[in-house]
């Protein structure tokens, strides 16, 4: 049922915008094949903590956010406001005692991960509406570096588990320490086919 919902948030969001989906904006610093290594602006998250599985967490922390972005707020005029849907949906584990090349192993009992969304540039935090539920909070994330590995197909446990070591291991290769948890993000709407979905594990460094 949790599934359900999950797609049906995703179709009203993206049904008829899809060609006005912001991204997250960076610059490319150096690309070989799959990977790339990014420079992020600064950008403001909309965020919530979940428990349970990756798929558990990525639909009740979808909903969470999703509510928020629907209208659940309080803008700073009064009232209510919708908030575009931007890309991409990120999900990164909460624990600290996830290894780096293991993120799925969060699944354990008692867990968490923690969700985002990425505001419109055109928000700052002065102007961006107040979530009215505290399980969501908006965080000021400042200019920042990432390496990233891109994939298609479905983004399930062990293809993300087999990305993030691919990930790291390039890294180590080039004498790069990653300084953040690896975080899954995911591009696209339910329908699109699996080919052509965006999927990214990325790592701060």
């Amino acid at each position: 049922m949790g599934f359900r919902l999950f797609i049906g948030l995703f179709v009203l969001f993206f049904a008829g915008e899809v060609m006005a989906i912001e991204e997250a904006k960076y610059t490319v610093i150096e690309k070989t094949d799959e990977f790339e290594l990014r420079a992020y602006s600064p950008k403001i998250l909309a965020e919530t903590v979940v428990s349970g599985s990756l798929s558990e967490a990525s639909s009740a922390g979808f909903r969470l956010i999703a509510d928020y972005i629907f209208g659940n707020n309080t803008s700073p005029t009064g009232g209510n406001e919708k908030i575009s849907m931007t890309a991409p949906v990120t999900i990164e584990p909460k624990s600290e005692k996830i290894s780096m090349t293991a993120p799925v192993t969060i699944e354990q009992a008692g867990e968490q991960w923690r969700m985002n969304f990425v505001m419109p540039s055109e928000y700052t935090l002065a102007t961006l509406p107040k979530p009215n539920n505290s399980a969501v909070t908006l965080r000021e994330v400042p200019a920042s570096n990432y390496a990233v590995i891109r994939f298609s197909g479905f983004a399930g446990e062990d293809k993300v588990a087999r990305k993030t070591a691919d990930l790291i291991a390039w890294l180590t290769n080039k004498g790069i320490t990653p300084i953040g948890k690896p975080e899954l993000s995911r591009y696209n709407p339910p329908w699109t086919l699996p080919f052509l979905r965006r999927n990214e594990v990325m790592v701060a460094y």
